[in-house]
């Protein structure tokens, strides 16, 4: 495996696109220190964004590039050529419209399948004041304790502390106390499908800064500080898989996916009505709709078939595509209800869920997703992020957007000198894995 040079734009002043073209670059350090990139790669999509980061993590997009994606499914990687491709399309049209390149990126990850628990770890601070080290510390002994062979983590992210017995501490730096105890939120994945994911990042001269739970940083961009700290699932319905985040008191405390997404939804319009699934996807966004009304028995769509001419084209009542579409989607919500219930999290806390992702755009969806979820369910845009076109505003855009800001939260963090493991997922790429183990045995 290669890794990517992180020299920079101050090795020279021609840089190396995504698709090895050289072009005439300016040497910006202080924007190269501040840039953040993000790749979200989906079943159907790949999206780059390319942002600046001030000192407080707030995030304004300069490069956007999205393109057509194949070779992932269920969030892993089935064809690195066709993962490849979409990459490096997507990244050389945001460089491009950012005016840099870059080297490295934070990336959403919703294969290897997803595991979350709650731990509690406790140190010996002997009486002296509460550092960041001291954090560090706690989080190291946190993933000592609960690795698992073939497994690595996304987040070990901070939850709540206690120190000497007392609890309901929101940062207990600066406290004096002499045992230290932290509630940590770990979310882990298999190892080799991550790998193959850096694989094809390196493949085309980028290296995984991070790698991020999909739902997770969708919640950053989408959710509001009084929802997270009330309690509320994020829902990122993807093409290939439904990812699941849910807060309360402000931070991650389950996260659980579900291998089933819009693109399942465009294969059974395929199947039920012989057509190509490009054509399915096409009655799915042009006369798609979860809820039944009177009118659908009456209203007719025509659906060209597999291998014949256009003029022997079937004609189905409305009706017919609904009641294609909303069983898929019904099991859907029956297994994002189960891995809900599995949360060990109080009813109190999950009476609230936002939908978003590309998959969550269909007429009725919310309707039905709060009757099937028993939630109240409103739709999630990416609001957090400025510099954001129209088109790439909407839902199908959280998660590209929040990978930015964990980039850049991480990144102001680490400028104060601040312990980032809260906000940051675990270091994934290879020269965060050096740093982590730098950190956990000096």
């Amino acid at each position: 495996m290669t890794f990517a040079s992180t020299t920079g734009l101050s090795r020279s002043p021609l840089a190396t696109n995504a698709k090895g073209r050289m072009r005439q670059v300016p040497i910006m350090a202080s924007v190269r220190n501040n840039m953040i990139t993000a790749i979200d790669v989906g079943a159907n999509k790949t999206c780059c964004f390319i942002g600046l980061a001030d000192d407080n993590g707030a995030v304004q997009v300069v490069g956007i590039g999205h393109q057509i994606a194949g070779g992932m499914n269920g969030g892993a990687v089935v064809a690195a050529g066709a993962v490849e491709m979409s990459i490096r399309g997507a990244v050389d049209l945001a460089e491009n419209m950012a005016g840099q390149t870059t080297d490295q990126a934070v990336v959403g990850f919703a294969g290897g399948r997803p595991d979350s628990q709650s731990v509690t770890v406790e140190v010996a601070i002997a009486g002296h004041e509460v550092s960041d080290r001291d954090l560090d510390k706690a989080a190291a002994v946190g993933r000592a304790h609960h690795s698992r062979e073939g497994r690595e983590f996304l987040h070990v992210l901070p939850v709540g502390y206690a120190l000497d017995g007392a609890r309901g501490i929101r940062d207990p730096r600066s406290m004096f106390g002499s045992r230290l105890a932290v509630d940590l939120h770990l979310v882990d994945v298999e190892a080799n499908p991550l790998h193959n994911l850096e694989s094809c990042l390196n493949h085309v001269h980028l290296g995984m800064k991070d790698a991020v739970f999909p739902a997770y940083a969708a919640g950053l961009a989408c959710l509001d500080a009084d929802e997270m700290d009330q309690g509320v699932a994020c829902i990122d319905m993807g093409a290939g898989t439904t990812s699941v985040a849910l807060f309360a008191g402000g931070e991650l405390v389950h996260a659980g996916v579900v291998p089933l997404g819009g693109q399942h939804v465009t294969h059974d319009i395929a199947y039920g009505l012989t057509t190509s699934n490009s054509y399915a996807e096409r009655l799915k966004i042009l006369h798609g709709n979860v809820l039944q009304s009177p009118s659908d028995d009456r209203e007719c769509v025509d659906v060209p078939q597999i291998g014949e001419d256009e003029e022997s084209a079937l004609r189905i009542p409305r009706s017919m595509l609904i009641g294609i579409i909303r069983p898929r989607l019904d099991e859907i919500f029956e297994m994002l209800r189960e891995v809900l219930d599995s949360s060990g999290q109080p009813r109190l806390v999950r009476r609230r869920a936002v939908l978003t992702g590309g998959a969550c755009q269909l007429p009725g969806l919310g309707d039905r997703a709060a009757s099937m979820l028993d939630m109240q369910v409103r739709l999630g845009r990416p609001v957090h992020v400025g510099g954001l076109a129209e088109l790439t505003a909407g839902p199908a855009f959280s998660t590209c957007a929040g990978l930015l800001l964990c980039g850049a939260r991480a990144a102001a963090q680490g400028r104060r000198g601040k312990h980032g493991g809260h906000l940051a997922a675990s270091g994934a790429g290879p020269f965060g894995r050096v740093g982590r183990w730098l950190r956990e045995n000096f």
